[in-house]
């Protein structure tokens, strides 16, 4: 119970349900006085009072568990590493797959509870064999299988989602009111929760530190300068501060980050299309197809609120580059060693896709998988 609507009407759906409902708060910060600003933040001290009130409501036992010094290693650290590497990551998946459905379901399940049940919009089903599939929510707007697409198999058979039938927020909302819960009207969090005030690059400064490095065309020319590559991100157009305009005088964007070198490529805005991404770091969510191997037909969505894009995948083994990493890798091999990579083509090019980002893969409603992209391809060749 995250002390938003969502949790607490999806608590009350469970007690109405007839099952035996516990009310778990995640204690996720450092500093637990912390109070939420506006619709910034969660896992607040504020927040934790809001769940505990409504849980006091439904009738059912109420506890907070702290998994502050597993959510700093496991979410918080692994995304200063990963912008310091000149990756993109996306801390709520990291924070599904390896506190909401793995810490706590871990303990959970210690405890012999069946399952973890939270107010995410997505919908589990069983198909003919009573094999359990992940499946977007009725209401596309407020569809959160996204943010779940990292669940394995074994994750979804003790997962409860009571709100994927819901056709809108605005319903959950009402029924909230109906039943008296005082969160009914609480504003939505969004950003990073771990950074209150929205400031990513200035909270990223003080943890990775400034390092200075040049501004780079495709052709390698330098075009400008910079106090630190982790403040810029794929896409960026705002902010380069170049001190040599294109040669067309068009807009550039930020192309590629490489901190290693110090160093950030820019280009123009057709450059950003990208025609393949691949991940070794990639799991599926329930049945894996019969042969990965084989290409197959899917749908892709590389952004919690992008469309879906048509595409083609599979698995494929590949030689890791000269450095001994798959371009943009997180994961160290030895040099000449092989990495095995789920690799996906898009019908159309996608824009403006960064290592670190999540790949998920659809067939319809169902989530097949994801990936955290490593590298990608540019639709664009580079200038000779």
């Amino acid at each position: 119970m995250s002390g938003g609507v969502d949790s607490a009407v999806a608590a009350a759906r469970a007690v109405e349900a007839g099952h035996e409902v516990v009310g778990v708060h995640l204690a996720l910060s450092r500093m637990p006085g912390t109070l939420r600003t506006g619709s910034r933040g969660c896992c607040t001290i504020e927040d934790s009072m809001d769940a505990r009130r409504a849980a006091d409501l439904l009738g059912i036992p109420f506890y907070v568990w702290d998994f502050s010094e597993r959510f700093k290693d496991d979410v918080v650290d692994d995304f200063i590493a990963e912008y310091a590497a000149g990756r993109t990551p996306n801390p709520c998946m990291r924070c599904n797959e390896r506190i909401k459905f793995a810490a706590l379901l871990e303990k959970a399940l210690a405890l012999g509870f069946d399952a973890v049940c939270t107010g995410h919009y997505a919908t589990i089903t069983t198909d003919a064999s009573g094999r359990r599939e992940l499946h977007r929510a009725s209401a596309e707007a407020k569809d959160q299988s996204y943010v779940l697409g990292v669940l394995t198999a074994e994750q979804l058979a003790h997962a409860m989602f009571p709100l994927g039938d819901t056709p809108s927020k605005d319903l959950v909302r009402a029924e909230a009111a109906r039943r008296g819960l005082a969160v009914a009207q609480k504003p939505d969090s969004y950003d990073i929760c771990f950074i209150p005030d929205g400031d990513t690059s200035a909270w990223l400064a003080e943890r990775v530190g400034t390092a200075p490095g040049d501004i780079v065309d495709r052709t390698g020319a330098v075009v400008g300068s910079h106090e630190g590559a982790h403040a810029f991100t794929v896409g960026q157009r705002r902010g380069l501060r170049l001190g040599t305009p294109a040669p067309d005088g068009k807009p550039r964007f930020v192309l590629d980050v490489r901190p290693k070198e110090r160093t950030v490529v820019v280009g123009p805005r057709e450059a950003l299309a990208i025609a393949e991404i691949a991940g070794s770091r990639y799991t599926w969510a329930g049945e894996p197809p019969a042969d990965p191997t084989e290409t197959f037909a899917c749908d892709v969505q590389i952004r919690a609120h992008a469309d879906p894009v048509p595409a083609i995948a599979r698995v494929v083994e590949r030689e890791s580059d000269a450095s001994g990493e798959p371009s943009g890798s997180a994961a160290s091999v030895s040099s000449g060693a092989s990495v095995t990579e789920l690799v996906i083509t898009p019908d159309a090019p996608l824009d403006g896709v960064a290592p670190g980002q999540t790949a998920v893969v659809y067939v319809g409603t169902r989530v097949l998988g994801q990936c955290t992209i490593d590298r990608t391809v540019s639709a664009v060749p580079v200038p000779a």
